[in-house]
C-alpha cells in the first residue's frame, strides 16, 4: 500500500524545471514592447526635430514653445532672433522652436 502512494506522490511531481531562456522571455517581450513602441518613435521625433532645427533660415515664419509665432530675423548656433511684431524682436533659445510655419501662399500637401 505504501509503494503505491509513493508511486502516485512521484507520478505526480514535475518531470523538472523549465530552461532557464523560458523564464527569461517574458522580460526580453517586454524590452522588444518597449523599445518598439516608445524608444524608436520618440529617437525618430527627435531626429525629425534636429534636422527641422538645423533648416532653419532667415525669414522663416516659426512656432515657439510658448505658443508665440514670428519671422526669423537673425539666427546663429544656440539663438534665434524672433519678430513678433513691427519693432518687436525677442531672442529664443533655438531648441524651443517648436515648428516651421509654411508661408501662406502655399499650397497644402494634401489637396
Amino acid at each position: 500500500m505504501q509503494s503505491s502512494i509513493l508511486n502516485q506522490l512521484a507520478a505526480a511531481a514535475p518531470a523538472g524545471a523549465p530552461p532557464a531562456w523560458i523564464q527569461y522571455l517574458p522580460f526580453v517581450a517586454m524590452a522588444a514592447i518597449f523599445w518598439f513602441l516608445i524608444l524608436r518613435p520618440q529617437m525618430k521625433q527627435q531626429k525629425e526635430h534636429k534636422n527641422k532645427l538645423s533648416a532653419l533660415k532667415k525669414g522663416d515664419e516659426v512656432l515657439t514653445g510658448g505658443g508665440l509665432v514670428g519671422k526669423i530675423v537673425k539666427i546663429d548656433d544656440n539663438y534665434a532672433d524672433v519678430q513678433l511684431a513691427q519693432g518687436v524682436v525677442v531672442k529664443a533659445v533655438k531648441s524651443t522652436i517648436v515648428d516651421v510655419i509654411p508661408p501662406a501662399g502655399s499650397k497644402p500637401a494634401n489637396d
